[in-house]
C-alpha cells in the first residue's frame, strides 16, 4: 500500500496533531500488533493500557484521552475516524473489472456505465445493472430485477426475478434474496402451497451479511430500509417491513408480517412472532423472543421478551428466592 502524509489524515478526519512534520502511514493494525509505519486508533477504553506499549506511528483518539503522546490525532469519535480512514485510503480489495467472456448476459438486459461482471455469473431478461454496479463471479440475478448505482454483490449469491435493490448495498457472500416466503394452507390433512407472487425491495447503503435469506412477500413487497446494516446468517421472512437504519446481528430471525421501526437494534440470536409492531429505537438483547408489540424506544431482553428493568427485577427476586432455599443459582 501506498504510503499517506499523516498531515492528509488528520486534516480528513478534521484531527488535532502536535508530532513532527513530514511523517507518513503505510497501512492500519490494531494497537497490539501495530509499527512505526501503521496507523492505529483507540476507542474502547478496554484497550487503553495498550497505548503505552503500542509501537504504531499515529493514533487515532478521543479528545478526552489524558496524556501528551505525541501520537496522538485527536478527534471527536476514534472508531468512525478510523472506519473512514480506511474506506478512503487502505480498502484495496481485488474487484471485477469490465464483463467476463464467462458471463451470460441476456440481451434484454440493461447495463450502465462501468459495470463489472465477474466469470458464471448470470443476469437474466429485463434485468437493469445501473453505473458502477459490480457483480462477483457466480452471481445468479433473476429476470426483471433492478440494481442500482455503486451496488457490490459477492460471490454465490442468489437474487430471485423482479427484486429491487438500491444504490450502494453491499451484499455479502451466500445471499439469497427473494425466494419463496414459508407460506402454507392446511386442508384435508395435507399442507398446500401458497404461490409467493410479491418481491423484496432493498433500500439505499443497505449491507446484508454472509448467508443472510431475504424472502419475497406473499403479496406486496418485503423491505429493507435505507441504511439498515444487517450481519450473517439473518432470516428475513415474507412481507417484513425493517424500517430505516437498523442494526440485526448474527442469527436473528424475524417472522412474517412483523414490521420494525426506523433505528432498531436487535442483538444476536434474537427472533421475532410474526405481524408484531416494533417502534422507532427500540433495543432487543441477545438471544431474546419477542412475542408482542414494542413501543417506540424500548429495551427488552428476555423469553419472552420483557424490559429491561423487569427483567432484571425478576433475575433478583429468584436470586434472593434461591440463597433463601439455601442455594446459589450463580454457581
Amino acid at each position: 500500500m501506498p504510503a499517506v502524509p499523516l498531515s492528509e489524515i488528520v486534516t480528513f478526519v478534521s484531527g488535532r496533531y502536535d508530532g513532527p512534520d513530514g511523517r507518513t502511514v503505510g497501512g492500519v493494525a490494531p494497537l497490539a500488533d501495530a509499527d512505526e509505519s501503521q496507523l492505529s486508533f483507540l476507542s474502547n477504553p478496554k484497550y487503553a493500557a495498550q497505548l503505552a506499549s503500542t509501537r504504531a506511528g499515529a493514533i487515532l483518539v478521543g479528545n478526552d484521552v489524558e496524556g501528551g503522546d505525541k501520537r496522538f490525532i485527536r478527534v471527536a469519535n476514534p472508531y468512525f475516524a478510523m472506519a473512514s480512514v480506511v474506506a478512503k485510503y487502505f480498502d484495496r480489495r481485488p474487484m471485477p473489472q469490465g464483463i467476463s467472456p464467462l458471463a451470460s448476459i441476456a440481451p434484454t438486459a440493461t447495463l450502465g456505465a462501468n459495470v463489472a461482471v465477474g466469470p458464471f455469473s448470470t443476469i437474466a431478461d429485463g434485468v437493469t445493472l445501473a453505473d458502477g454496479v459490480v457483480i462477483f463471479q457466480n452471481v445468479s440475478i433473476e429476470a426483471g430485477s433492478t440494481i442500482g448505482e455503486g451496488t457490490v454483490v459477492y460471490p454465490q449469491v442468489s437474487i430471485y426475478d423482479r427484486s429491487i435493490i438500491g444504490k450502494r448495498c453491499i451484499i455479502h457472500s451466500g445471499v439469497v434474496i427473494g425466494a419463496d416466503g414459508y407460506g402454507f394452507a392446511t386442508e384435508g390433512g395435507r399442507h398446500h402451497k401458497i404461490p409467493q407472487i410479491g418481491i423484496v425491495r432493498i433500500g439505499d447503503d443497505v449491507e446484508i451479511g454472509a448467508g443472510s435469506t431475504i424472502d419475497r412477500a406473499a403479496l406486496g413487497e418485503t423491505v429493507i430500509g435505507d441504511g439498515t446494516k444487517i450481519d450473517d446468517l439473518v432470516m428475513i421472512a415474507h412481507n417484513v417491513k425493517v424500517g430505516r437504519h437498523c442494526l440485526l446481528v448474527a442469527q436473528v430471525g424475524i417472522a412474517g408480517s412483523t414490521e420494525l421501526g426506523d433505528g432498531v437494534v436487535v442483538a444476536g440470536q434474537s427472533g421475532f412472532s410474526g405481524h408484531l409492531k416494533i417502534g422507532n429505537g427500540v433495543q432487543v438483547a441477545a438471544k431474546s423472543a419477542v412475542l408482542d408489540d414494542v413501543p417506540d424506544g424500548a429495551k427488552v431482553m428476555g423469553i419472552p421478551a420483557v424490559p429491561f428493568r423487569e427483567f432484571a427485577r425478576r433475575e433478583a427476586m429468584l436470586r434472593r428466592l434461591a440463597k433463601k432455599k439455601g442455594r446459589d443459582v450463580s454457581s
